[in-house]
């Protein structure tokens, strides 16, 4: 396999977190803002996540991250995932993107 640069690695993996919905809101969980940081060290392959919920009792606490960590995993290239889910800072609706302000009415 080619070896993929760091930036082509990033791209991928931010664009497959916005095919990744919270269920109970209609926008993806990059641009609801619940993915604080994504760090990709290409030279082994490892990809870490720190990102959080909208709660700490979020019904989808445990289903959501795993889905991130799986599908980030499933992406070719990626042969590590180091999910982090914290809760500091605590999520608020300012880390929403001018996007999904608009798609759920808050502009």
């Amino acid at each position: 396999m080619d070896i993929v640069s760091q930036e082509t690695l990033t791209t991928r993996i931010i664009e497959t977190l916005k095919t990744i919905y919270d269920p109970e809101i209609p926008v993806d969980i990059y641009e609801l803002g619940l993915i604080y940081d994504v760090f990709v060290k290409n030279e082994n392959k490892a990809v870490k996540i720190i990102m959080t919920l909208t709660t700490p009792n979020c019904p989808v606490a445990e289903s959501l991250p795993q889905e991130v960590e799986d599908r980030i995993k499933a992406i070719d290239g990626i042969e590590e995932v180091v999910l982090e889910l914290t809760f500091d800072p605590p999520w608020h609706q300012d880390l929403m993107s001018e996007e999904a302000k608009l798609a759920l009415g808050f502009l």
